[in-house]
């Protein structure tokens, strides 16, 4: 076979670390000149910006310069120290005023238009906002204008849907049992909402700006890498919502985040990251019965090609599947299993395409594999090669990099004792798995932590194995794709997770329901209670309808 020629040609290597081999060098000269430069130097507390007086640390790009390899200093950014987030928490404390602030009594309609006001503000800072994504994390041209657009597109999909009665249950006044009641739905309180680096504006606004629509006030944790774009974005915040509705904290998880869930003055957290530091901050709360806990955490999604998949669509989806952003997706591929008896073919097919993605700068025109933004990922990635190279894998392509720009590592056959089977590599290695029997499939899925996705790969008008896949996957995953590589997408489907993935469902409209709590006004039905209602309805805030007219 293919497989067996290649074997023998190039013998088994013994060790996989990655070479310092690749020609493309992620440096540039002439293009430093045009680098961005973002002053983080400050604190954005209570709406007003001030100098910071502690510890300033530079933010420096995966790019660097050519003649000595240093990476390119964009910006720099507040390094908070263990108490310096207090004034954070404590101005969102106040904005909130225990339900009684100006925010979260305000009429929705005003919130609405806050928000409003702050996207068409964004708006104007948009092309920096993706030359620093560009220079920071290294997304591709086409990419980092996707996490923009996406972004507005998505709030202003949650806009629609809040100002229409359809989107909540009871909107209207209705009788049940001689009860007439309505529901809306309000504020949980102060939110600390931290941000993962990869996808820094859209996931981050996906919690932020339903929550604050929903009269919520935040505390927002940037990353430390990727924070640069929030930078941006604090004039737009200063003009459309009031002093100590958003707030920012920087410097490190792990020095600013226990105090801040320690003080007990944090609602509820929206959290994108690794389950470790979600547990750790749920156990800082003193009260952790009352913190109501959205997350979106890691997924070790399977793409599972049967006997009876089409090749060529297997190849072109698990591609875009474990290469797309590098891999560095929560929703990427993480491991492929694949029939033994079609497995040489897929390797061979993948590998033809594989190589051919240009490797690049994150402007180079129709790139698609670009550095990574953390030094330290590339020793991580080598570890698990090693490893799944000491059980039994082999390097089939890539395995090459030049500083954090690595070459697309695909591994096969890799068993189940490899590392690199079961923990999450978020990044360019591809592990490829033969199995005989879907029966050891569901096994192995039955036995992870995660509880994302699935992409199954056949036709499942001649092969049963399809149907027992999809009725083995149903109760333990949020999202089973046919012939499909995993996405978050359309941001009208719901985006949820079992087990170790997710704690809440992410979409257009269960965002605001995860951000918000149902309060119902209720009345024993007589003609006395109604005329009460009805100036409810006029003299309240709370009840007064959304928007004048949809956006």
């Amino acid at each position: 076979s293919w497989w067996s020629r290649r074997r023998r040609r190039e013998g088994r290597r013994k060790m996989a670390a990655f070479k310092e081999e690749l020609e493309i060098k992620p440096t540039v000269e002439q293009e430093a000149e045009d680098a961005p430069f973002v002053d983080g130097s400050l604190t954005f507390v209570k709406g007003v910006v001030a100098p910071f007086n502690g510890r300033i640390a530079g933010v420096t790009s995966p790019i660097r310069r050519g003649r000595d390899g240093e990476r390119i200093t964009i910006g720099t950014v507040a390094h908070m120290r263990t108490h310096e987030g207090a004034a954070a928490v404590e101005a969102a404390h106040e904005a909130f005023g225990k339900g009684q602030g100006a925010w979260p009594t305000a009429a929705a309609r005003d919130r609405f238009r806050a928000v409003e006001l702050y996207m068409e503000e964004l708006e104007e800072v948009r092309e920096e906002i993706v030359k620093v994504l560009q220079w920071e994390i290294c997304k591709t041209t086409a990419d980092a204008t996707k996490e923009f657009d996406r972004t507005m597109d998505f709030v202003k999909e949650v806009l629609k849907k809040a100002s229409s009665s359809e989107c909540f249950l009871f909107h209207d006044w209705t009788t049940i049992d001689g009860v007439r009641g309505k529901v809306r739905r309000g504020p949980v309180g102060v939110v600390l909402m931290v941000a993962p680096f990869n996808y820094p504006l859209n996931e981050m606004y996906a919690m932020m700006l339903p929550a604050l629509l929903m009269g919520n006030t935040i505390v927002l944790k940037l990353p430390t890498i990727g924070g640069l774009a929030h930078v941006l974005t604090i004039p737009a915040l200063r003009k459309a919502f009031p002093p100590g509705v958003v707030n920012f904290v920087t410097g490190t998880g792990r020095s600013t985040l226990p105090p801040i869930m320690e003080s007990g003055k944090i609602d509820m957290i929206g959290f994108i990251g690794g389950t470790r530091a979600m547990d750790a901050l749920i156990k800082d709360h003193p009260e952790p019965h009352r913190l109501k806990v959205f997350s979106q955490l890691e997924g070790n999604n399977m793409a599972i090609i049967l006997r009876s998949a089409d090749l060529d669509v297997a190849v072109k989806e698990v591609l875009a599947g474990t290469t797309s952003y590098n891999g560095q997706r929560c929703t990427a591929v993480k491991v492929v299993l694949i029939h033994s008896s079609i497995a040489d073919d897929f390797v061979e097919k993948f590998t033809t395409e594989l190589e051919k993605l240009p490797i690049g700068l994150p402007w180079t025109e129709n790139v698609k594999i670009t550095p990574l933004p953390d030094d330290d990922k590339p020793a991580y990635l080598s570890a698990l090669v090693e490893d799944a190279v000491e059980k039994g894998a082999r390097v089939v392509s890539g395995g090459t990099k030049a500083y954090t720009l690595v070459t697309p590592t695909l591994l096969y056959p890799v068993t189940p004792e490899a590392r690199v089977f079961h923990e999450e590599q978020f990044g360019p290695v591809i592990p490829v798995a033969p199995f005989d029997d879907v029966d050891f499939v569901l096994q192995q899925a039955a036995t992870s932590w995660s509880g994302q996705q699935a992409a199954i790969f056949g036709d499942s008008q001649d092969d049963d194995d399809v149907p027992k896949l999809v009725d083995g996957l149903q109760a333990i995953l949020g999202r089973i794709n046919i012939n499909t590589a995993p996405s978050r997408g359309p941001d009208l489907f719901p985006f949820s997770g079992r087990r170790s993935s997710a704690m809440g469902t992410m979409s257009v409209t269960h965002a605001i329901d995860a951000f918000s709590v149902e309060t119902v006004i209720a009345f024993k039905d007589s003609l006395q209670n109604q005329a009460v209602a009805d100036r409810l309805d006029n003299d309240t805030n709370f009840l007064k309808p959304t928007l004048s007219s949809p956006p």
